[in-house]
């Protein structure tokens, strides 16, 4: 069995996040990673919270944390990051940067720590659920701390 203890999960508790670990049988084949881990886990897919990792205009990578059944807009993405635009990264270089592989790339524990921008939705659920560092892994607490710990942007990032 893989580790519970990946840099997210170390990175969560160094910034005193209450949290639970949840798990699920990831499968590579699924179309929508985020969701196939809400169905796996039971969970509604606008709780489940997808990391994103994109690119503004000026070169800094930024990740954006979003419903798992929305889409990001990009337009809005660059406002709140207070650039012209943003593209979605490289995968192999946004695994670079976060030291996660795709599947598995959470907003905490970066190898270098990205701006965050967390969807305004999340601010209507008691829980949200973040990648906890490797596919399969799931870390589920209240969204003001997940914020809070990430010293994330709120704003609304979802594609009309």
């Amino acid at each position: 069995m893989p580790s519970r203890k990946t840099p997210a999960v170390r990175a969560a508790e160094a910034a005193g996040l209450d949290f639970r670990l949840l798990e699920y049988d990831y499968d590579p084949d699924a179309d929508s990673v985020g969701l196939q881990a809400a169905a796996a886990m039971g969970i509604p897919a606008a709780r489940v919270f997808k990391t994103l990792v994109c690119v503004l205009d000026g070169g800094e990578m930024v990740c954006a944390a979003i419903p798992s059944d929305a889409r990001l807009s990009l337009k809005a993405l660059a406002v709140a990051a207070g650039a012209k635009r943003a593209e979605m990264s490289d995968p192999a270089k946004a695994e670079r940067s976060t030291g996660y592989v795709v599947g598995g790339i959470s907003p905490f524990g970066q190898r270098k720590r990205l701006r965050c921008f967390l969807d305004a939705s999340a601010a209507t659920h008691a829980e949200i659920v973040v990648n906890g560092g490797r596919r399969g892994l799931q870390m589920a607490a209240a969204p003001g701390a997940v914020a809070a710990a990430l010293e994330a942007v709120l704003c609304p990032l979802q594609s009309e």
